[in-house]
């Protein structure tokens, strides 16, 4: 695969190959921290600041990319392009039923449907997962949703300082993918089988590197 150099290089990778982790994902060369040039990684300062290009590029990616992003390989994020997400909604939800009434899942879920687009912080508090250690159960729940294809990122919200400056890590702004995209988005012509197939066959032709079982990893 192409070095990338910037935001609109690494949206046109992701439409021709269609799935790209964000970070390590334990398939050699397979994620945009692997591919980007030198210059647009991590690097922090001797004052103590940082610089990250491409964790800055991912909310352009996600907002003008045309694809998804959540954390969908093995609870770490990464982007789908459009034209694999009806697929690959298709597999991972025949594996992971819509959660049943009553349930913490369900509650999550009408919670965004009833408030909308709602950053991660404010879409606990309004599930009431207040109390110590709270955060990290709640982020749980979050991520079991966004491998099942329940919830995505629509974009990321930054905090602004007192001169009108973004600045930190971002909140993750979540939706679910039929609020974003529509109900037809998330609804594939084929079997969950034939999903898998079609997957399975891409990316075996793509990562020649990887194994059977990292490659059904990916998918499922």
């Amino acid at each position: 695969m192409k070095e990338i150099h910037s935001c609109a290089q690494l949206i046109e990778l992701i439409q021709e190959i269609g799935f790209l982790p964000l970070l390590d994902s334990g398939i050699e060369g397979f994620s945009a921290e692997e591919l980007v040039d030198e210059e647009c990684r991590y690097v922090v300062f001797p004052d103590g600041g940082w610089d990250w290009p491409l964790w800055k590029w991912k909310g352009p990616v996600v907002t003008e990319g045309n694809c998804v992003y959540g954390k969908f390989f093995n609870g770490k994020a990464g982007f789908i392009s459009m034209s694999w997400w009806s697929d690959f909604c298709n597999c991972r939800r025949s594996q992971h039923p819509y959660p049943e009434e009553g349930s913490i899942e369900e509650a999550i879920l009408g919670t965004l449907r009833e408030n909308g687009s709602t950053i991660t912080r404010e879409l606990r508090a309004a599930c009431g997962f207040n109390g110590p250690k709270m955060r990290s159960k709640f982020d749980g729940y979050v991520t079991r949703l966004q491998s099942a294809c329940y919830i995505v990122t629509e974009d990321f919200v930054y905090p602004v300082d007192k001169h009108g400056r973004e600045y930190g890590w971002g909140w993750s702004l979540l939706t679910t993918p039929e609020q974003l995209y529509g109900r037809e988005a998330c609804q594939s012509q084929h079997t969950p089988q034939e999903s898998f197939g079609l997957m399975y066959s891409h990316l075996h032709a793509l990562l020649p590197q990887a194994s059977d079982r990292q490659i059904e990893r990916l998918i499922r």
